[in-house]
């Protein structure tokens, strides 16, 4: 990452409700909002909206490099005003680790965090745990928890996986998935994307989004 460029909150606003009133939305997925004001104004918005479009939360807020991307006020909006109406939460450690204020280390402490951020359902996860062959995300919804186990990728090409994850599981249940299942087939998807991708540039590069597509014969 090299800047952000906030846009103005009124134009935000603007954006969802064309978007909404033209084409509409069977689920919703938020990604980075650069500012309390930003998250506020979004979260205004879904609150006319919720219960009847799910909303999955990609609460971007630490970058690959380890930089913050949100002051403390932007936090705490996001913590009090947006977390509470998604259907599904995405945080990895790092990330979760700044909504509580603490160190998570281990499974029982992931799912202990994962509990501890109080909305419906959230997939931490566990990229960032160091070392192991594996990697361990945790799902924790009102009905248990299920540990989702792939195997560790050494790849360079991880930019983006979490937004990729995101959508993925966004797009899952606008096609009518259950929770559980959107996330399994959107996992599934992001370690495939991962296997799959071609390193671009000197920095970290994109997956492969279009590990589905068929190519032509020929081409």
């Amino acid at each position: 990452m090299h800047a952000i460029m906030p846009v103005d909150c009124r134009f935000i606003e603007q954006q969802i409700a064309v978007v909404l009133t033209d084409i509409g939305a069977d689920c919703i997925k938020i990604g980075m909002l650069h500012a309390a004001a930003a998250i506020e104004t979004v979260a205004r918005v879904l609150s006319k909206l919720a219960p009847r479009v799910p909303v999955v939360v990609d609460p971007v807020m630490v970058a690959q490099s380890g930089d913050r991307l949100l002051a403390a006020p932007a936090v705490a909006a996001l913590r009090d005003t947006l977390l509470p109406q998604a259907a599904l939460v995405t945080p990895n450690l790092p990330e979760a680790e700044v909504l509580l204020g603490q160190r998570i280390e281990g499974r029982e402490a992931m799912v202990e965090a994962a509990r501890a951020l109080r909305c419906p359902a959230v997939l931490l996860k566990g990229g960032h745990q160091p070392g192991g062959a594996e990697v361990v995300d945790v799902l924790a919804t009102a009905a248990g928890v299920e540990y989702l186990i792939y195997p560790r990728i050494a790849t360079r090409a991880t930019h983006g996986t979490g937004c990729t994850l995101a959508s993925a599981i966004a797009t899952g249940l606008a096609q009518g998935l259950d929770l559980a299942a959107a996330v399994r087939r959107a996992r599934a998807y992001l370690q495939r994307a991962l296997e799959s991708a071609f390193p671009l540039g000197h920095g970290d590069g994109p997956v492969n989004h279009l590990h589905t597509v068929a190519r032509f014969k020929g081409s």
